[in-house]
């Protein structure tokens, strides 16, 4: 994308996030796009939870507008504002994408997918595998939902709010029938041990789970994308645990993310539409 200026003609992509400094978007997507031939740029933008939909009523009506990246804590505001969604995105209740339509926007959720792609990517498949999930909101329910897609043994979830936890976990058993659990922040005994909180981000955050537990056969991801290396990422390694990072989960479902907000449908998109 070396000299790349934007002009008349370019389209305009947005994330919003509040906080938004972490955030990868604005380079590896518009790199991505630029890359494939579009005149097009991704830009951050600071959003208070309130002064969401207002922004999204907004952004609509500007014609060049193409879609929005979501991040924390918008992902489920996001989907109550979509008019139509994909059937992931709809199971989860939560979009961390949206592209434009003419009459409303239509959401995603590719948490799940990045997340997954990016462990096997390091060579961890979940597959008759015991997991620990921590944190289940926006992306943590969408990561919940694919660990299951992908054949996991086990799965149990832990979350400060318990009333989300036991809606997330009731909802997956209907499919799922016995193999979903409540966990805890004790990550003894499971094979992928998961964390889908923004603990971590802050200096002052405390660990999610008890890293004195950890083995080094267990596999660590993280959501967190900055610092580059999580502290949990950190302890994790010190421990002989394989690990991914949240940059890892993000530039795996990069080209996901450009594929929808350019109207490229994968097979594993279907349209859904809302009630």
């Amino acid at each position: 994308m070396t000299g790349f200026i934007p002009s008349g003609s370019t389209r305009l992509f947005s994330v919003v996030g509040d906080p938004i400094d972490q955030v990868r978007s604005p380079s590896v997507l518009t790199r991505l796009l630029v890359d494939q031939g579009e005149e097009a740029v991704v830009v951050p933008m600071h959003v208070a939870a309130a002064d969401l939909p207002t922004l999204f009523q907004a952004l609509h009506t500007v014609r060049n507008i193409g879609g929005i990246l979501v991040t924390v804590p918008h992902k489920q505001e996001a989907f109550r504002l979509c008019a139509t969604a994909t059937d992931r995105a709809a199971f989860v209740e939560a979009a961390n994408v949206v592209r434009r339509l003419d009459d409303g926007w239509h959401g995603d959720n590719t948490d799940g997918l990045g997340y997954l792609d990016g462990i096997e990517r390091q060579g961890f498949a979940v597959a008759g595998r015991k997991c620990l999930l921590i944190g289940c909101g926006g992306a943590g329910a969408a990561i919940a939902l694919e660990i299951m897609r992908r054949g996991a043994s086990l799965l149990a979830i832990h979350d400060i709010d318990r009333e989300r936890r036991d809606a997330v976990i009731a909802k997956l058993d209907r499919y799922y029938r016995g193999r979903l659990v409540v966990g805890s922040a004790d990550p003894a005994g499971y094979d992928l041990v998961a964390n889908a909180t923004p603990l971590g981000m802050r200096p002052e955050d405390p660990l999610p789970i008890d890293v004195s537990k950890l083995e080094s056969r267990q596999f660590v991801a993280c959501v967190v994308t900055k610092p580059e290396v999580p502290p949990l990422i950190e302890e994790a390694r010190r421990r002989g645990c394989r690990t991914m990072t949240g940059a890892g989960m993000f530039d795996a479902q990069a080209a996901t993310l450009v594929d929808f907000l350019l109207t490229r449908p994968s097979e594993r998109e279907v349209g859904l539409k809302r009630d």
